[in-house]
């Protein structure tokens, strides 16, 4: 946070997801980026292990295909991180 205000700067950021989609590309989040299926710094991240990063994942493709509205929706009952996703019927 911060970083749209100027109130910190990106290029200080230690998180390269944060310095490559936000700094480099001035996109929003990785679920916007065009090179996302052949990213080496989004599948280094999504290769870890543990089941909060396969849900970090199935959130961005969720976004990728049913765009933030839909995702918001959700994530607001959730109460960590990461939650339950089911795609909007129809």
């Amino acid at each position: 946070m911060g970083y749209a205000e100027g109130r910190r700067n990106i290029k200080d950021a230690r998180c390269k997801m944060k310095v490559c989609c936000f700094g480099t590309k001035g996109l929003e989040t990785c679920a916007d980026c065009p090179d996302y299926s052949g990213c080496g710094i989004i599948l280094g991240f999504q290769g870890k292990s543990g089941f909060k990063y396969k849900k970090y994942r199935q959130s961005i493709e969720f976004i990728r295909q049913n765009g933030y509205a839909e995702f918001l929706k959700m994530a607001d009952t959730w109460s960590y991180a990461y939650g339950r996703l089911e795609r909007p019927p129809g």
